[in-house]
Order: structure tokens, then sequence, then C-alpha cells
């Protein structure tokens, strides 16, 4: 899926950085592969679980100060899900009552005081531990004997009964086999009924089924066991964890099969989660309904009564009813369609082909059209020519798959579908993949740069129909093995099927940002513990798809031979097919391929959190490398307590550009001895590199020199690594300022763009705090380092990715900072576009700053008249963006309050709006008070189940650390940044 507390278990990395000496090794001696290392045995090693998901991004991941971050912080989690959070409502604490101890006591000890009061302590904290759980009632069957063990605690469910389960995870005792599910949504009164029809096997001696329901209400149940007469039953519900059960007076034995069916009904959901309700307004002003599923992770339980994890793998039937006019579609082919007495008709699919988990089930009552190839693109009928892109693009990327896997895809048919109101990015639900509009067509006057988001996207689902459908993790903790993969496989595919998308900067891009989420203290494992609702939510993050894919290009990259990880993909494909997995299994895949212990070098960088800082020192001749754990938190930080086995590449000064001069070694104690010129060839390493005073100074002669001594890719991770040890305080602004001499011959576009990206952070961190004359020096700097570039950029139409990025990026900050030539040609430029009544066009890089100046003078409502008009998704959401982005306080409260009722500016872009506003001087402040004022009902819109209103996620976490790294920015930089301007 394309896209967010309890504190969680950390015993891995609780211990501070190292302090031995420095061991030293001659790379020139040491062999550039991997040594053997004997199979790991399954059973020595500790399954450690993992993490989350992803945020909306382009909500201001990088320094700001303390008023925007707390508005930042609440746009994030306003983006994070694409999902309601679900759970019990927090029962509030009774107060304590405080009684005088008698007068007439006697003084008691230290050591009896001591004991009392660890006693009460004691009993305070358990007393709290039973009242705080939420919304619960215990009963508990008192103990036979002093000696026998405790018996368990359970809860009670709706209707005072004891419920039989008190866990988050369901029992294992009983696993689905098929659902047959009737569904019959009322999209006039937006309710809908539903009959489950779930055949089961009893894996072990149980008296009771306990699974997921959620916000259903149940009117009848019957239970079937083998060959006997089906019975009414009760079913008990315990709402607080989702749960229904049915219990029983005799136990269901290993072995025998039964049948539990059930009639409910339910309201359509007004979130995006579950099975929802959306609508859009057609070109003639006419409001269209329709309802789609989004289920990942949690939400298949609001649809009907399931074995809602991922490990509960089962064959699907699906019915839907629906009016004449409308069409249904869900994973599997359509195999008939029968006429209702009711007007209705009745679409049967066919059941699927496969065992699927729930979350992965999906259907869609819409009126729709659609195009075909292979594979078919579905969209509102008025777009239906915005699909083509996306169609040719899917064709190819299948094809590319299916080869490359080795393994053909396995289901009848594959749609793509375009909903007008969805809050993900992507859903790659089997065999029908949902879209954001913006995240599947592409106009025809569209830049290379919207197909570039478009094939990413594609390319990102299209994998997960293997990598998370067809093998799937166990539980939420290993989500990685979804995510990574498929953000891993996107990049890779596109390099090989869509080349001219030059999908290469954007991976260099996100794999940058990904560190510097990673690099906070309230970043998390890869592979960590989750035990609520929340936290699985939680899961899908950068760390979980941008860091994961980082690490598996690593492994890539580190490997002997051209084939040598793919074949060791295809084996964990083709093992696992059908199965769900662990972390351990595809290093196990991978080490019966490679011959040698892959998990040795792997599982540490799933098992913390973090990445090395590999710092270089000389001694004569001969280079040290040591490393630590490169965390920007001073603050109560808990440090890796374990080494990283880091393939460490370098190349030297007599060879430094082509693949075969890059030459590798195993960093695996804290520290060894090589001969380098720059380490980390084309940042294919999840690490930095602090090459010392002296270092930094030589590499920085040596670009001043002829700065294409080095590949594109090496320049820009020297401009991210020099920034992030700035923040880090292991080097100056003089040092920094020293190796970005050379910028004002750079040409290629990621090194400029991440020079703009580090430099436009510290102008806003410099403007929030009012410091204006040093701002204005700033913007000097930025301006005249660029300038020569700046003004070589022409406003035309251009055809390649990589000049676009690079043409967007420069004249977006020469406007922003009031640039005269620029802000002349955007003026007439939008001056022509709006002229021309829709004749004109913008070319799409271009749209993004000429928008924005329109938005930032008198133009405004203008744009805002385009904004109301515009059918073409990508460009509306440029336009919402331009206006997000103005500074006239009565256009900020308007804007704000317009995303949250939801009229003009759909709610899905709330987060968008609330980020883009907190960007501007004028803006944060009042997106904070706005934030504040609304938040139950932010809460309601996108998370309505969150506990505590969110104070513990660690999004706000990560916000208020960099609050406080933003400050410490601040007092330690600002001597010198004033000495360097």
């Amino acid at each position: 899926m394309e896209t967010h507390r309890a504190n969680l278990p950390r015993n891995m990395i609780e211990n501070s950085m190292f302090e031995e000496e420095p061991d030293v090794v001659d790379l020139a001696k040491d062999s550039t592969s991997f040594p053997s290392f004997p199979p790991l045995d399954p059973d020595d090693v500790a399954y450690e679980p993992r993490s989350s998901r992803l945020l909306v991004r382009g909500l201001g991941e990088n320094d700001l100060d303390d008023e925007e971050e707390d508005c930042e912080s609440s746009a994030r989690l306003l983006g994070m899900s694409f999902m309601n959070r679900s759970s019990a409502q927090r029962v509030a604490a009774s107060p304590y009552t405080r009684h005088s101890p008698s007068r007439s006591c006697s003084r008691p000890s230290a050591r009896t005081m001591v004991v009392c009061v660890l006693l009460l302590v004691i009993v305070v904290s358990m007393t709290m531990v039973l009242y705080l759980l939420p919304e619960c009632t215990f009963t508990k069957v008192r103990k036979q004997h002093e000696t026998s063990p405790s018996e368990p605690v359970y809860p009670i469910s709706t209707n005072g009964e004891v419920f039989p389960w008190a866990q988050l995870r369901l029992p294992q005792s009983v696993r689905p086999l098929s659902y047959d599910l009737t569904l019959n949504p009322d999209l006039d009164k937006m309710t809908f009924t539903g009959h489950s029809v779930i055949t089961m096997f009893v894996r072990h001696n149980t008296k009771h089924i306990v699974l997921h329901s959620m916000n259903l209400n149940i009117n009848k149940a019957t239970f079937k066991l083998g060959d006997e007469k089906a019975t009414t039953v009760t079913v008990l519900e315990f709402k607080p964890k989702q749960q229904i059960a049915v219990k029983f007076t005799e136990e269901l034995k290993a072995g025998q099969l039964c049948v539990l069916t059930i009639d409910y009904s339910a309201n359509l959901s007004h979130t995006y989660d579950g099975f929802y309700n959306s609508s859009y307004t057609d070109k003639e002003g006419n409001k269209k309904v329709l309802a789609a599923t989004q289920f990942e992770p949690l939400s298949a339980r609001k649809a009907f009564p399931c074995f809602d994890e991922p490990s509960f793998k089962a064959t699907f039937l699906i019915k839907i009813s629906h009016k004449a006019d409308y069409l249904a579609l869900s994973n599997m082919p359509k195999a008939k369609t029968t006429k209702l007495s009711n007007g209705l008709v009745l679409d049967e699919f066919e059941t699927t082909s496969v065992n699927m988990s729930t979350y992965l089930v999906a259907f869609i009552v819409a009126n729709f059209t659609p195009v075909s190839k292979n594979l078919s693109v579905y969209s509102v009928p008025e777009k239906k020519e915005h699909t083509g892109y996306a169609l040719d693009a899917a064709s190819k990327l299948l094809d590319f798959y299916n080869n490359f896997f080795e393994i053909p895809y396995p289901l009848q048919k594959l749609d793509l579908v375009a909903i007008p109101d969805f809050l993900a990015g992507a859903m790659e639900n089997w065999g029908l993949i949902t879209f954001r509009e913006t995240s599947l067509l592409v106009g025809s006057h569209s830049s290379a740069l919207e197909k570039q988001v478009v094939g990413s996207v594609v390319a990102h689902e299209l994998a997960h129909q293997w990598f998370g459908n067809l093998v799937t993790m166990s539980w939420w903790n290993d989500l990685w093995l979804n995510e990574g993969f498929a953000t891993y496989m996107q990049y890779t595919s596109i390099q090989n099927v869509l080349p001219e998308l030059d999908i290469e900067n954007l991976f260099l891009d996100v794999r940058l940002r990904a560190m510097e989420k990673d690099a906070l203290n309230s970043s998390h494992a890869v592979s960590t513990e989750v035990n609520t609702p929340e936290q699985v939510e939680e899961m899908f993050d950068s760390v979980s798809y941008e860091k994961g894919a980082s690490i598996l290009l690593m492994l890539n990259a580190s490997l002997p031979g051209d084939q040598q990880f793919r074949k060791g993909i295809i084996q964990y494909l083709k093992q696992f097919s059908g199965l769900n997995t662990y972390t351990n299994d595809l290093w196990n895949s991978l080490t019966q391929v490679k011959h040698y212990n892959v998990s040795e070098m792997m599982s540490l960088w799933t098992s913390q959190k973090g990445f090395p800082l590999v710092t270089v020192s000389h001694k004569g001749d001969e280079v040290n490398l040591s490393q630590e754990h490169f965390l920007l938190t001073s603050d109560n930080a808990t440090h890796s307590s374990s080494l990283w086995h880091i393939p460490v590449s370098y190349i030297n000064d007599s060879c430094s550009l082509a693949a075969e001069c890059r030459q590798l070694f195993t960093l695996k104690t804290k520290s060894e001895k090589v001969k380098w010129l720059k380490l980390n060839y084309k940042n294919t390493g999840f690490y930095i590199v602090d090459y010392g005073k002296e270092g930094w100074s030589e590499l920085s002669d040596a670009l001043a020199n002829n700065y294409q001594v080095l590949t594109s890719e090496d320049r820009t991770s020297l401009i991210h690594n020099i920034f992030s040890l700035s923040r880090l305080g292991r080097v100056s602004f003089h040092q920094v300022h020293q190796l970005l001499k050379y910028l004002s011959n750079e040409t290629d576009t990621t090194p400029v763009t991440e020079a703009l990206l580090q430099l436009n952070t510290i102008y806003r961190l410099l403007d929030k705090h009012l410091e204006h004359e040093l701002g204005a020096r700033l913007k000097g700097y930025i301006l005249s380092l660029f300038g020569a570039l700046i003004q070589n950029q022409t406003w035309g139409e251009i055809e390649s990715v990589s000049k676009q990025e690079l043409r967007s990026a420069l004249l977006e900050t020469a406007c922003h900072f009031k640039e005269e030539s620029c802000i002349k040609q955007a003026k007439d430029i939008f001056k022509n576009y709006v002229e021309s009544n829709g004749t004109a066009t913008i070319p799409g890089d271009l749209q993004q700053v000429v928008f924005n100046v329109a938005a930032q003078s008198d133009d405004w409502s203008t744009l805002l008249t385009l904004y109301g008009k515009a059918s073409y998704d990508s460009e509306k959401r440029k336009m919402l963006k331009s206006l997000a982005s103005t500074q006239n306080p009565q256009q900020i409260v308007w804007i704000l309050q317009e995303g949250l009722r939801g009229q003009i500016v759909q709610t899905q872009e709330l987060p968008l709006v609330i980020g883009t506003v907190c960007n501007g001087f004028a803006g944060y402040l009042f997106a904070w008070d706005f934030i504040q004022e609304n938040w139950d009902r932010l809460i309601e819109n996108f998370f309505s189940s969150l506990k505590e209103r969110g104070s513990s996620m660690r999004s706000v976490q990560e916000a208020l650390e960099t609050i406080k790294l933003n400050q410490r920015w601040i007092d330690t930089n600002l001597a010198s940044l004033r000495k360097c301007l």
C-alpha cells in the first residue's frame, strides 16, 4: 500500500555508544567478498517482531520551530493514516482519597517507612493497571488451593456474560477455510446488510470460537458442526478489542469442520476505511455516490465478521446487490448476474483461486467506466481519457514481474480503479487495486514528472501482488516484508521498464529522507513488536517503506554476482507461496542461494532502530574507520547496543566513476583500516560518513578542482552527510560552506536539489525565529550560489524528468525569494493561462511555481475559481497547495475551515492544506490555533478510535523531538552562520 501509544520494548537498543580503541585493517589486503558462515539454525534465532506505514509525504519533514512543529505534528497525524483508528474509549481514572494517619500512632522507623512505601506503590500500581484497562469489567475464578496457578482474567461482553478471550491476537484453535459473503448496500440510505457463511476447521479442542467484528449489528447467527443440523447460537461481543465469540457447552474436537452463519446490518462508513461511502460531482454538476472498501490493516471487520489477521488466509465467494445502472467489482471476475424482485441485480463473483488475507478483500459499487488490455483501468466516465498511461504502464510492468519472479500473476483478472474520494495513495487488494485519482490518472498534457508519480505507484502496487499478497507477513510487526519489498521493486521495475522516468533520482532522495527520520530517537526498528491497533497502524511509515527498501538495495549491492539477489527472492516466493512468513524466512531463503549466512549481516539492520555513523581518521598513510549509532537527539537517547555489519564500499582518486571502480569490505567490528577517497559508492549503503576535518577539506578541494571526479550520487551523498553532521554538531557550518563552494559549477539535478532542500530548511528556520537580517543574507547566498543556473532555465516544455526536477526546484526557490525575473515570468504565464479559456497549458513541472506566485499575489481568488472548475486531479492538487501557501490571514482561515467542511476542498486533502499552511510565516500560528480548536473533530474524521487523543503516537514524539533539535541547531550554529555569510 502507498502512503503512520504505548511504549515499545526496545531491550535490543538500550546501551550507549562504543568507546573501544578502533581496530585497524588494510583494505588493500582485505577480500572484497563476504566470508562463508555456517547456516543458521532457526531454533538459534530469536524472533524479533516488527513495525509501521506511510505518512502523507511532503508535510514538512525537516527542521521547524516550536510553534510550526506543533502545527506540523498535527498535519502529520492527519495524513498519517488512510483509515480510521478504532479502539475502545479511554476510561477516566477515578480520584484517589488520602486518609490522614492516626494521631495515636508512634513514629515508625525509617526501615518500616521504606517497606510500607514500597508495598503501597505496588498495591497502587496493581490497582491502576486493573482499573485503567479499557472498558473492561473483570471476573476471576478464585483459586481452590493456595498452590494452584491463577486462572486467566476474562472481560465481560456487552450482554453481561463472560467473554472467553482476553488477548488482542485471536486464538489459533479454529481456522477459516472459506467465506461466502452476500452484501446488500443501499446507497440512498447509506446502509448495508450482510450474510456471511464461514466454513472453519478445528485445529485444537476448544469450547469457543473468537473472531472480529466492529460496528456490525448482528441480527441472527447459526452454527453447524459437521453433518449436524444448524442451530441458533448467541454471539457475544467485546467492543474494546473488536471481537465477537460463540461459546459451546461441549468441546469442538480437533479435525472437525464447522460452519458459522451470521446475518448483520451496518451503516456505510463515513470515513475512509471499512465499507465506506464516497461521492463526486460529474461535469454536469450532479452528485454521484458510490461505495468502496479500504481494509488494511484492521478494517475488514467493519464490513463482515471475519478472522481479521494476516495469517488467517481463506477463499472468498462474494455476491453484491446493486441498482442496474451501477456496476460491482471485486477481487475475482464476475461469474453471473441475477435479477432480483426488488429491481436490483445480484452479481456473483468467482471464488478466489487463492487463499487470501482479509485485508486484501475488496469490493466496489459505482458507475465507473473501464478501458482494457490484458488488464483494466476504471475511472469515473468523464476521466476515461486519462487512464491510457496507467493502462500501458501497468501492462508492461505486469509482464516484467511475471518474468522477473518466474511466477505468473495468479488471478484471472486485474483491475486498477481510480476512486475520487480515497485517503490512501493506493491499496494492493488482490485483483482489484484501488488508487487516488492523482496516483492513477494522467492527462494528455501531463509532465513526465506526473507520469513518474503514476508509474511509481502502479509499480509498487503490482509488486504487492507477489510481495504481500502471494507471500504475506505473519503479523504486522513484519510489515516491511510487504512494504519494503514493494518499494524496492517499484524502483527496480521502473528502471527496467520505464527508464525515461529517471527513477534513480527519486530512489536516492527517498533513501536520504528515510535516514533523517531514522536518526531520531523516536524512530523504531524495522521489525518491532506491535501489541495494539494503534501500534499496528503506526507501522505504515518511512521505516517500513523506504528504510526497508534501502537495506534491500544495500544487500543487493553487497552481493557478488549479478543475479544472486534475484535468485534469492525467487527462492523465497516459491518456497512460501500462499503462506505467511517472518523476517528470518527471507534471510534463510537468501542464504540457501548465497551459501553464507545472510542473517548474520542483516538481522541487526532490522532488529534495532537507526543506522551507523562511520568515522574516518588518518594515521599516516593509513585510514581508520570506526562506527557508532548516528542519533541526533542527545536527551534521554537510547543508543544501539550492537554493531552493524556494514558492507562498506569505497572508491579512490585513481578510479571513482565507473561501477568497476567500487571496492567492498565488511565493517563488523568497532573499527577497521582502509585506504579510501570516498566511502559508500553511489550511496547504496544505509549509513553516514564523517571524514574528519582533514578529510572534508580534501573532498572540498577535490570538488572545487573538478567536481566530476565523483558521480552525481556521490556528490549528493556528501552534501547530505555534511548537513546531517552539522545537525549533530560534528562539523561547523564553515565546513559546510567550504564543501558547497563548488556548487556554482554544478549542473546535475540531485546535488542541486539536495543542497536547495537543506538550505531552504535553514532559511525557514531562521524566518520562524525572526532572524530576518540573517535570513536575508542566507537568501542572497543561495541566489548567488545558484544564480547562473537559475538564469539558464527556460519556461517552455522539456522532456527530461531529471531536467524538470532541477528546473522546478530552482524556480520555486527563486520565486519564493521574490527574484524579479522569476516573478515576472510566472505572472505572465498565469495571465496567458487565464485569458486563454483553457486553450493554453502550463508545463507540468512549472505549474506549482506559477500557481504559487498567483496565490501570493492578487490572483488568489482567480486561482480559487480555476480550482473549482479543474477536472484534472494532479493540476487541481497543485492549485490547492498554492492556495494554501497564501500569506493573507483571511484566506488562510478560509481554506483551513473549508478543508474541514469538505464542500469545495475534499476533506481527504486537509493534511496537505495544513502542512502547506504551516510552511508560511503568516500561516503556522493560524494553523496551530485551528488544530487546537478543532482537534476533536479532526480525531473523529481521520482516526476516530485514537486513545488519549493522540498524545502518545510516534509522530507526536517525533515532532517534539524535532522541535528540540531545531532549537539546538539555532543555539549552536547562529554564530558560525553569521560569520560564514
